[in-house]
């Protein structure tokens, strides 16, 4: 994104460095290689981080600047809220990656190539793991964080930040599922399940899709609720717009009553040493459990890791970094866009929406 809106006048001499084969591999494999590429309705509300820098970066570059941006270079994204309400997806990844590719076509390009080390004196000097050294006057670091080892994720954009003296945010998995502790373990004979529920964490409330998993619970909106929660409790609504009042009368079986998969109702009964019986046969302090159904409340064990995680949370701290133009303030001329900064967004489209953001605004003031 910043290699394709520098000026070409004033720039001449640009490479792209990339330790994949092939250019934009996370790009390849986001929303289901379908890229879900920005959000109708993104705000500084769903990015964890420094809020007003976002603010200010959003209407610089705005999600309607980045639409009209793809539609121009032919790439036309579509809402399908069937993931997170608002989302945009495009029909194939690889049309932006094509397209990308098309207006970077006169870049050089170092692939298969991985930065090992950057050094300053009088100007950059790039390491690489094949014992070359690139020379340059501005280095842009957009290596994302330490997620998708796979594709190429390391730890060089801190590795650098922490050498020119910046200060790195805790670094933590996000956009990812939960392990559970023992009273939790039937979530994980109900791997494959998936319900809509809404989740607390945080003093905030998200609804969409869960999905159970061998390991523990994850789908999106666990995936969202794990970038705000802390060590602590948290709560789902397995019932989301219901009243369990309304559903706990009668005479038919608790299973029957209550629309779930027979299997889950199985197993959450069984989690609470309850039998499968006639409504009216439970006790008072048995529907008090099945209450809890509106609100169960349960502390994670902790999350899947930076191999099953979307993004890292935290990073280099914004207050190190010039707010017009990315620029480190410890180092003239280095600068630092994207995932690596301590600027985290929900599941939806809105992390590419800030990459592109301060991708762009890099570019036209660098």
């Amino acid at each position: 994104m910043i290699a394709s809106n520098l000026d070409k006048r004033k720039y001449k001499k640009i490479c792209i460095i990339d330790s994949n084969a092939k250019v934009g591999q996370k790009i390849k494999v986001s929303g289901g290689s379908k890229c879900n590429i920005t959000n109708e309705f993104v705000t500084k509300n769903n990015y964890l981080g420094d809020r007003e820098f976002v603010q200010e970066l959003l209407k610089k570059f705005t999600k309607d600047d980045l639409l009209n941006f793809l539609n121009k270079n032919g790439v036309n994204p579509k809402i399908n809220p069937k993931i997170v309400k608002g989302t945009y997806f495009c029909n194939s990844s690889q049309d932006v990656i094509d397209m990308f590719l098309k207006l970077t076509s006169h870049i050089k390009k170092y692939l298969n190539t991985v930065v090992v080390d950057l050094d300053f004196d009088k100007h950059f000097k790039i390491k690489t793991n094949s014992n070359n050294i690139i020379e340059a006057k501005k280095v842009v670091v957009a290596s994302g964080g330490l997620s998708y080892a796979a594709l190429g994720a390391s730890s060089i954009a801190f590795d650098i930040a922490k050498k020119f003296g910046h200060t790195i945010e805790k670094l933590e998995p996000a956009l990812v599922g939960f392990t559970v502790q023992k009273e939790q373990f039937w979530f994980k004979n109900l791997s494959g399940v998936s319900m809509p529920v809404h989740t607390f964490v945080e003093g905030k409330k998200f609804e969409g899709s869960l999905l159970f998993a061998h390991k523990g619970c994850t789908g999106p909106v666990i995936l969202t609720s794990s970038l705000y929660w802390k060590k602590g409790k948290m709560a789902i609504d397995f019932l989301p717009n219901k009243k369990i009042e309304n559903l706990l009368k009668g005479n038919k079986k608790v299973s029957t009553a209550l629309p779930f998969a027979k299997r889950f109702t199985s197993e959450f009964l069984n989690s609470l040493n309850i039998e499968d019986k006639a409504i009216c046969d439970l006790k008072a302090n048995e529907i008090k459990e099945i209450e809890k159904l509106k609100n169960y409340e349960f502390a994670p064990a902790g999350n899947f890791g930076y191999t099953k995680a979307e993004v890292t949370k935290g990073g280099i701290s914004t207050d190190e970094i010039n707010h017009e133009n990315f620029e480190s303030l410890k180092q003239k001329g280095l600068y630092f866009i994207g995932e690596c900064l301590n600027i985290t967004g929900e599941l939806g489209g809105f992390n590419f929406q800030i990459a592109f953001s301060s991708a762009f605004v890099c570019a036209k003031n660098i």
